[in-house]
Parts: C-alpha cells; sequence; structure tokens
C-alpha cells in the first residue's frame, strides 16, 4: 500500500502537522493522482475541531482537489496518465438506491462515501486531498477544462459546486432577482456563477467592506444587513437567496426579503439548529430549502459552465506550513476569498 506525505490534524485542538499516510494500490477502476493543488473550505475546519461530530484521529482534510493523473486501473476508460484532473466531496456512493439510480450520488440514500472522514469500502477511513496523492474510483473524478488555470480551479470543486446546484436547481437566470447572503469562498463564487447565469444579483453582507468586490464579481446591488434599513427597503423583493453564511442568522429577517414563491436555500451549515417562525413562510408562500453540493455530472456540468464564462475562485496560495494560519484567517474572515496549497510544499 503506496504511503504519502500529508498535513493532518490529530485532535480537535491540536495545530494541523506534517504526516505519512497510506494510499489503497491502485484498483482497476481506479486513477492515481498526484495532487498540485488543494483548497481549504470552512467544512475542513469544522470537521477537525469536531464541531460537526466526532472523527477518527489523524484526519487529513481536504475535498478541493487539483491534479495530474499518473496511473490507471486496468478497466479504466474514462481518463489518461497525464490529464488535469479534480476531485471533489466525494469519493463514492452505493450506486444502488433510488437517488443513486438517478444520478444524484450527492444524495445517496446510504450515504455516499465523503472524500475525507468516512468509512471507505476497504473499511478505513478516507484521508483527503492536503496530501501528495490520492486514489479514486474514475467515477468520481472530473475532468478540468484547459481554459480553467490550474492553481486557482480547485476551489470550484467544492465552492462552486455548492453554489452552482442551487442556482440552477431553482432556476436563476434572466429575469429573476438573486440575494446572496455573505461575501466569502461561497460568497464570492454564487455572485460570479448566478451572474453569469443572467440573474439580477444582490449581496446581502453585514458590511459594505467588500462592496467594490461585490460589483466586480457581477453584482448589480450590495446591501449591509447591519442596517435594519436594509431588511425594509427589500422586503418581498427577491426569487431566490443563497444563505452561505456557517454562522446563526436571524432567517425570519431574511425570509422577509422573499416574494410571492421566493425559496431561501441554506448551503451555509453552522453547527447549531436555526429557529424559524412558520407564519413568516405562510406569507408569500415561500419555502426554506438546503442543498448540498451536487452530482458528479453537476459537477462536470459547472466546470464546463466555469470554463465557458471564464469563472475563476479569487485565491490566495499557501505553503503547506501557512495552513493553521490559514485556518485562523478563514474564522476572522481575513481571506479574499479562497486559500490554496501549493501541494509541492508538503
Amino acid at each position: 500500500m503506496p504511503t504519502v506525505a500529508a498535513y493532518a490534524a490529530t485532535s480537535a485542538t491540536e495545530p494541523l502537522v506534517p504526516i505519512t499516510i497510506e494510499r489503497r494500490e491502485t484498483g482497476p477502476t481506479d486513477v492515481l493522482i498526484a495532487i498540485c493543488y488543494a483548497g481549504i473550505c470552512h467544512s475542513d475546519i469544522h470537521t477537525v475541531r469536531g464541531e460537526w461530530g466526532a472523527i477518527t484521529y489523524p484526519q487529513v482534510v481536504g475535498h478541493e482537489i487539483a491534479g495530474e493523473v499518473i496511473e490507471i486501473g486496468s478497466e479504466v476508460t474514462k481518463f489518461a496518465v497525464g490529464d488535469r484532473v479534480g476531485v471533489g466531496c466525494m469519493v463514492n456512493s452505493c450506486r444502488e438506491c433510488e437517488n443513486c439510480q438517478a444520478g444524484m450520488e450527492n444524495y445517496c440514500l446510504n450515504v455516499c462515501t465523503q472524500t475525507y472522514g468516512s468509512v471507505d469500502r476497504d473499511g478505513t477511513i478516507t484521508q483527503g486531498g492536503y496530501a501528495t496523492h490520492v486514489v479514486v474510483d474514475q467515477d468520481f473524478v472530473l475532468d478540468i477544462p484547459e481554459s480553467l488555470p490550474y492553481d486557482a480551479v480547485a476551489p470550484l470543486l467544492c465552492a462552486g459546486i455548492t453554489t452552482y446546484s442551487p442556482l440552477a436547481h431553482w432556476n436563476a437566470g434572466p429575469g429573476k432577482k438573486v440575494a446572496v447572503v455573505g461575501m466569502g469562498g461561497l460568497g464570492h463564487m454564487a455572485v460570479k456563477i448566478a451572474a453569469a447565469m443572467g440573474a439580477e444579483v444582490t449581496v446581502l453582507s453585514q458590511t459594505l467592506s467588500k462592496h467594490e468586490d461585490g460589483l466586480r464579481f457581477g453584482a448589480s446591488h450590495y446591501y449591509a444587513t447591519s442596517d435594519p434599513a436594509t431588511f425594509a427597503e427589500l422586503a418581498n423583493t427577491f426569487d431566490l437567496i443563497i444563505n452561505t453564511v456557517s454562522a446563526p442568522l436571524k432567517l425570519d429577517a431574511y425570509l422577509g426579503l422573499l416574494r410571492l414563491d421566493g425559496t431561501m436555500v441554506n448551503v451555509g451549515a453552522p453547527p447549531e439548529p436555526l429557529p424559524i417562525q412558520v407564519f413568516t413562510l405562510f406569507n408569500n408562500r415561500r419555502s426554506f430549502a438546503g442543498s448540498t453540493i451536487g452530482s458528479i455530472a453537476e459537477t462536470q456540468e459547472m466546470l464546463d459552465f466555469c470554463a465557458e464564462h471564464g469563472i475563476v475562485p479569487e485565491t490566495e496560495m499557501i505553503s503547506a506550513e501557512q495552513i493553521n494560519d490559514a485556518y485562523e484567517r478563514v474564522l476572522s474572515s481575513d481571506v479574499r476569498y479562497r486559500f490554496v496549497i501549493d501541494v509541492a510544499t508538503i
């Protein structure tokens, strides 16, 4: 079993440290990928700090992976050595349940195998992309279009698909008014993608500190949610609200911004429950929904859409030894807008 270098959490409270982990041998349908870049997602931090439940340590996280195929199994037909590929938040599913059969393996009824922190088919715990190599079944590997910059594409595999999927499902496009709550790693992608789809985009952020960025990314309007007048002015306005914030919000205030048959979709995942007043939903027949990543087919669709429209995440490149500092900067919102690890430094 190959041994590879990685960065891992050894407990919920200690900094991430260099480590070696074992990857499985490349099986008949597997692809061995030399990882070049790995994005840092807020989910990584929630996971290693035990905020989403107990995990097994040591744990290597990272589910925004861009790399090169260096070996393929004997039955692989989708990829060849030398291909630029990506791996997102899942690496397998049961493939047999109703949702998997419908091509929605991200909603596998038997729970899809996450890129990290899941029980893999050999009984081991999956280890993610803060590592030099990974072995993944070809059905869960994505093709990275040549026009997308290799060093910035990784965040599309989580932040990109997490926002693209609900925007596509709820039909963001011409004639639709879309609000994006939060202008972080997810939010800035939501703005870019919704604008490229043709929607009229409004950013709802605590302050106006990223106002210029929001307009540059394609938003038509930008409001501070710390100003109570915002909620009065925008009442009954939006067809769709994408909430990217992983912290508690006063949901009723935001739901009040939806027009008739409008939907607010949560893609941010705060650890604590969110209270909601159902009478707010009764008014305007509003809906409150959730969405998680996207299927493999939809993720490939997203990558091709981003290539077609020139959509690239805003990134800051770091070395592996800067990961712990980057985590603190994510928590203090001191990044515009996504960290990417140069895996050559691991």
